[in-house]
């Protein structure tokens, strides 16, 4: 059955660039990116990698640990990073799991067949410090991901993982966000003491609580 959100995320040990991992172990306390890619040495990934170690210090500040995968060996990770710091001008010091078994690419279900029976398609998983799945998206192979959004995505979820909001579409951090419908407006005012804007008695906004 493929995962939905809020199942716990499957442990499993692997093999990866940086040495063996035992998955719950490497992420910790933090919260973790998972994402997966269809083979090394191919154009569209390698963007990508290099994109996700340029922004390192932006997964750093956000508690994030990140973990790329690929069903080639490790001899072919090595050599693909190495292409990667080179025409990204970047550092890739993360994880690269060697997938050579398919056994990570099993229980987060990155096998499609009508996409490849073999190779995984490039789905991305946010994971939280409880280990259960926040988010997750599939990309066709033709389309590089969003790492800004992926960003983006990890501000709601830590915000809205500690405080009574959501948030609006298009938001962005440090932009007003939504008192979720559970809470009164009567509340919502003594909870949010920066004030809370009334549009429709289910629509109210309040400035973001966890910044000044």
């Amino acid at each position: 059955m493929a995962l939905r959100l809020g199942d716990a995320a499957p442990n499993f040990k692997a093999k990866t660039s940086v040495g063996e991992i035992d998955f719950y172990e490497y992420l910790g306390d933090s919260w973790g990116v998972l994402f997966s890619h269809p083979a090394d040495y191919t154009p569209v990934c390698t963007t990508e990698l290099g994109r996700t170690a340029l922004l390192s210090e932006e997964f750093a500040k956000r508690n994030v640990k990140v973990l790329a995968l690929s069903v080639d060996p490790l001899d072919k990770h090595k050599g693909w990073i190495s292409d990667i710091n080179e025409t990204q001008n970047c550092n890739v010091d993360f994880p690269i799991i060697a997938d050579e078994d398919r056994n990570v690419a099993t229980l987060y279900d990155m096998i499609h067949p009508n996409a490849s029976a073999t190779a995984t398609v490039r789905s991305l998983f946010i994971i939280g410090p409880d280990k259960t799945v926040k988010l997750f998206i599939t990309y066709p192979a033709s389309t590089g991901r969003n790492f800004f959004e992926v960003l983006r995505v990890i501000d709601s979820l830590q915000l809205t993982a500690n405080y009574s909001v959501a948030t609006p579409a298009n938001w962005n951090a440090g932009e007003d966000v939504i008192v979720v419908p559970s809470i009164s407006t009567e509340d919502a005012i003594k909870k949010f003491p920066k004030g809370v804007k009334e549009v429709k008695p289910y629509l109210r906004y309040t400035p973001q609580p966890n910044i000044d």
